[in-house]
């Protein structure tokens, strides 16, 4: 659907775009007279490892937000799928573990990158496997479904979805190329201003037109007796048999992707990688926490009052529960603020790319690139990042095509999507237990990680070929459970395999010294000071935070 905006509106997506090259270039140009000749590899790529929490969170949680907070979770809320929001919560929780569990260990051993790590825990083969699924995921999965995203917000504007994907990319990798991780984590700060500004307007003047929160709550009793009082599209919990959102897949399984997500994949630990210290590290992170408390009410609880809005038949452009926000920014935000709030979708979707373009260059330039010519210099690779950057930028254009037919065409594109929660248990495994487990061996890595790669790729292949009805599963048969069973379910069940592979494998194989597993394991590492740090007292009030949530949005919480 289109949204009429005016020309307040462009003038305020105009200035956006202005403030963030500006920003952008400013901070480019500092860091550069700062450092000079010396300007290299650690500054491109890691922004000199030299900044404060407050970037790192904002940046954590602006390259986090994607087209599936802006249009998912704001549909799941219209659909009544509010346990959508406890991969949200959830990852409130997981952030404290990178804090406290992972900080440490990456920020000591002063590494460039996650697969780096690993190949010091355990092997060059284990280095060589994640950089390489983690540069063609990125390809496939979130590079071209954030160009996607973005053509189609432009299109909003008027624009063909052609030119808003070129715009998209080309306007982002501009200041990727030239600024670093820097340039990157600066316009991210800006982002998470305007994203979460916008997205409060819209939760404001969508109650405001409901007459507000109480009001709401009389028609959801009114349109959905039942469960939990008739309040169950604030429910953020479902049973055990439920096929989307289990809460034992909650619980269990959704952490081990976080874990995954948040802990080990390039795309974000980079960002603490930039920490001048650990104390930085940590305190970003659970900044990052407390801001992943907000997509509840700024996503999810907006798709539920456009469903109370609809229901009253105040939102008559919402045709389908996924047009949510794009219906509320057309009916409900006044001139200027529509302008914000679609600067505010701009800002998300070039967030997540622009961190992206720099974790894949800096996967290809530190993995690949400087092991084959370990003598480059520092300006040589920074050279070859920005190039490999320009790379990804072509061929994210090129890749347009393919991706929109696949979208357009049906479920391929979601198989393709599901990769990551099949690949993901094996690689989560493989760092958590490392730390834990000092016998842990190459070996056992590699058995692991391609072990659990087969078996995931397996169920993915088993899923399309069953719903495409071109395999026949018997109920209640091992294939059936196999195939069928919940993803959440699955990612359990994948983990533990992995673990299982982890162990036995490593037996075959002698343990390392550990001389050379100094800073890497817990047994071998300083302990940490016992003194009730801030860290300490915001970790506390995070957790409370977290389960205070969980209370309230309970089938008997809202009344």
């Amino acid at each position: 659907m289109s949204i009429s905006i005016e020309n307040t509106d462009l003038i305020v997506i105009i200035l956006y775009f202005v403030l963030v090259f500006a920003i952008a270039a400013y901070v480019t140009w500092q860091e550069r007279k700062k450092r000079g000749e010396d300007y290299g590899s650690k500054d491109y790529f890691l922004g000199g490892k030299n900044l404060g929490w407050f970037v790192i969170g904002a940046s954590l949680f602006a390259s986090n937000i994607g087209s599936e907070h802006l249009v998912g979770l704001t549909g799941a809320g219209a659909r009544g799928n509010m346990p959508a929001a406890q991969f949200e919560i959830l990852a409130s929780l997981i952030l404290i573990v990178l804090a406290w569990v992972f900080v440490p260990f990456y920020i000591k051993s002063g590494v460039y990158t996650m697969p780096e790590f690993l190949e010091r825990r355990y092997s060059r083969g284990a280095r060589t496997y994640l950089s390489t699924i983690s540069i063609l995921a990125y390809v496939l999965t979130k590079i071209s479904i954030t160009i996607f995203a973005g053509a189609l917000v432009f299109e909003v504007l008027g624009l063909s979805f052609w030119t808003g994907a070129i715009l998209v990319v080309l306007a982002t990798g501009v200041y990727t190329i030239f600024g670093g991780l820097r340039a990157v984590l600066y316009t991210d700060m800006l982002q998470m201003i305007v994203l979460i500004g916008g997205s409060l307007a819209v939760t404001y003047f969508g109650l405001k037109a409901i007459g507000g929160w109480s009001d709401m709550l009389v028609i959801l009793k009114t349109q959905n007796p039942g469960e939990g009082q008739g309040l169950s599209y604030l429910n953020l919990w479902r049973p055990m048999s439920d096929p989307d959102f289990p809460w034992t897949g909650i619980m269990f399984g959704a952490p081990i992707l976080g874990i995954w997500y948040w802990c080990t994949d390039q795309f974000i630990v980079q960002r603490v990688l930039s920490a001048r210290d650990v104390s930085e590290a940590q305190r970003g992170a659970l900044f990052a926490g407390f801001l992943k408390l907000l997509p509840l009410f700024i996503f999810v609880i907006p798709g539920v009052i456009a469903f109370a809005l609809h229901q009253r038949g105040m939102l008559s452009s919402m045709t389908d529960p996924d047009q949510a926000l794009p219906a509320l920014i057309h009916q409900i935000l006044p001139t200027g603020l529509k302008g914000l709030v679609l600067a505010g979708l701009l800002a998300a979707l070039m967030s997540s790319l622009s961190s992206v373009f720099n974790s894949s260059s800096t996967l290809f330039t530190v993995d690949f690139y400087h092991k084959w010519y370990p003598e480059a210099s520092q300006r040589q690779l920074v050279r070859v990042g920005q190039i490999s950057t320009i790379v990804l930028v072509v061929i994210s254009l090129a890749w347009i095509p393919f991706m929109r037919a696949m979208i357009e065409g049906g479920g391929v594109y979601k198989y393709l999507q599901s990769i990551q929660a099949y690949i993901s248990p094996p690689i989560a495994a493989a760092f958590l237990l490392g730390l834990f487990m000092k016998k842990l061996n190459g070996r056992g890595a590699m058995l692991a990680l391609w072990g659990g790669f087969l078996i995931g790729m397996l169920r993915l292949v088993g899923e399309y070929l069953k719903n495409e009805n071109i395999l026949q599963v018997n109920n209640r048969s091992l294939m059936d459970y196999f195939v069928n069973s919940n993803f959440l379910h699955f990612a359990i069940f994948l983990f533990l395999v992995s673990a299982l592979l982890l162990v036995v494998g490593s037996r075959f194989a002698p343990a390392y010294s550990m001389e050379r597993l100094k800073n890497l394991v817990y047994e071998s590492s300083e302990p940490e000071s016992g003194k009730r740090s801030k860290e300490f007292w915001l970790t506390l009030i995070l957790i409370g935070a977290v389960v205070l949530l969980w209370l309230v949005f309970s089938p008997y919480g809202i009344a």
